[in-house]
């Protein structure tokens, strides 16, 4: 099925940004296919070709590496409106998993035609190079949370980025569903399974949040706000 990148309600988070109307119809036939995902299905393995980026049309991914030891270590977490596949970009063969975290869509684009329409047409080249900065900048707070945070911390940073990506896309940022389990946030925030229950419960205790399952809300912005903000104890 062929995707329209102009008529998409998820185009001013993607690619197209900034582009005029008839370099977005360029990319339109660019756009090779939609590809389905199931719940728990890869949309790529690690040590497979890299061929293709990918734009979430609908849906979530994570995104994770396997260990020495076999455990995964979850890397990241994509929603609608990013983009997954450039860690494939440098050695042509992708370096992680992607798996989907509940019935997904993609926007297939095929990378070498992406190469070939950037050096022609300045603003997807800008807007290309603006996707893969976004995700240097994500991997640093990643960096950051891991190397100076405590568990709680850690936590509450985890879920005002949720609170956040959700708000751009028009969605409540203080009411949402959490698509990944508990272990996976632990495995991407570096904490065990046990931590971050503690963690969700005493945000509950405090009135930060209300939990109920997956179901989150938050109660208190503020308060999650200002306990990242404040001096860590010595």
């Amino acid at each position: 099925m062929q995707s329209a990148c102009s008529q998409c309600n998820l185009h001013e988070l993607c690619l197209p940004v900034g582009m005029s109307i008839e370099d977005v119809e360029r990319l339109d036939a660019l756009v090779g296919a939609r590809r389905k995902v199931r719940r728990q299905q890869p949309l790529y393995r690690a040590g497979e070709p890299f061929e293709a980026i990918y734009a979430i049309k609908l849906g979530w991914f994570k995104t994770d590496v396997l260990l020495e030891d076999g455990r995964e270590q979850v890397t990241g977490f994509q929603m609608s409106g990013e983009m997954l596949g450039l860690d494939g970009i440098s050695t042509e063969v992708h370096t992680c998993n992607a798996v989907a975290l509940e019935d997904s869509e993609v926007c297939v684009i095929p990378y070498d035609r992406l190469e070939e329409l950037s050096r022609e047409v300045e603003g997807l080249q800008h807007q290309f190079h603006k996707v893969m900065s976004r995700e240097i900048v994500r991997d640093h707070g990643v960096m950051m949370l891991l190397g100076s945070m405590r568990a709680e911390e850690r936590l509450a940073a985890f879920l005002l980025n949720l609170s956040q990506r959700f708000n751009a896309r028009g969605f409540s940022p203080a009411e949402f569903h959490l698509r990944m389990t508990r272990d996976e946030i632990g495995s991407y925030l570096g904490l065990k399974l046990e931590t971050v229950s503690r963690a969700f419960s005493r945000f509950q205790d405090e009135g930060l949040v209300a939990v109920q399952q997956k179901h989150i809300r938050i109660q208190n912005l503020t308060g999650l706000r200002r306990l990242i903000q404040q001096p860590a104890a010595r």
